[in-house]
């Protein structure tokens, strides 16, 4: 896996105008999953306890030595082959695998998770090719609904994984920051899922 910009890399000034967002590591995120999620004393994982919830796994995907998440969490490493991938996902909780992938589109881990609905993968299809006025009125009615219903709000995801809305009326190509942004067609479900695996290959 490629690092991410919170392991050094400089980022040009202009230059980055019309630019994806970069992805976080796969150190970030595995540090940020292991101190969200608890082992099975209710405490934060650390990579000995994570690695003995990987072997205690029934039929785990492959074994993960404490030293080995060590590495991993702290940038070491960055190319886990995809068993020891799923392992730690298992073991963290059933965490979707593409969540470790380098690409800023999946560093949203409750839109991951969420897409693991078939019905939620039903809605995005059916969101496919709507004109993006229609898309945005949706996206407002059900954070209406879910406001009715006592339900917390919904961030967008953004760039940094931190909580943000869906911007009203302010142009595409206008973010917050006020740098112009590239339009991005969105994938369909097959190009996703094709995506998805040839990266899971790469790893």
């Amino acid at each position: 896996m490629s690092a991410s910009c919170d392991e050094g890399e400089p980022r040009p000034g202009a230059a980055t105008e019309g630019r994806h967002p970069e992805a976080r590591s796969l150190a970030h995120k595995l540090k940020a999953l292991m101190a969200d999620r608890r082992d099975a004393r209710g405490r934060p994982y650390v990579s000995r306890t994570l690695s003995r919830a990987v072997d205690d796994l029934p039929d785990p995907p492959a074994s993960a030595s404490f030293a080995l998440i060590a590495k991993l969490a702290g940038g070491q490493q960055d190319n886990p082959t995809v068993k020891t991938v799923l392992a730690l996902c298992r073991a963290l909780g059933d965490v979707p695998p593409a969540h470790l992938l380098p690409h800023p589109g999946y560093d949203d881990l409750a839109a991951l998770e969420a897409f693991e609905d078939p019905l939620a993968r039903r809605v995005l299809v059916l969101l496919d090719e709507l004109p993006e006025s229609e898309v945005r009125a949706l996206v407002a009615q059900l954070e209406h609904r879910r406001d009715v219903l006592g339900l917390p709000p919904v961030p967008d995801g953004g760039p940094d994984g931190g909580p943000g809305r869906v911007p009203e009326d302010r142009p595409d190509d206008r973010p917050t920051g006020g740098k112009p942004k590239r339009a991005r067609r969105r994938r369909t479900e097959t190009e996703a899922a094709q995506y998805a695996a040839d990266a899971l290959e790469g790893l």
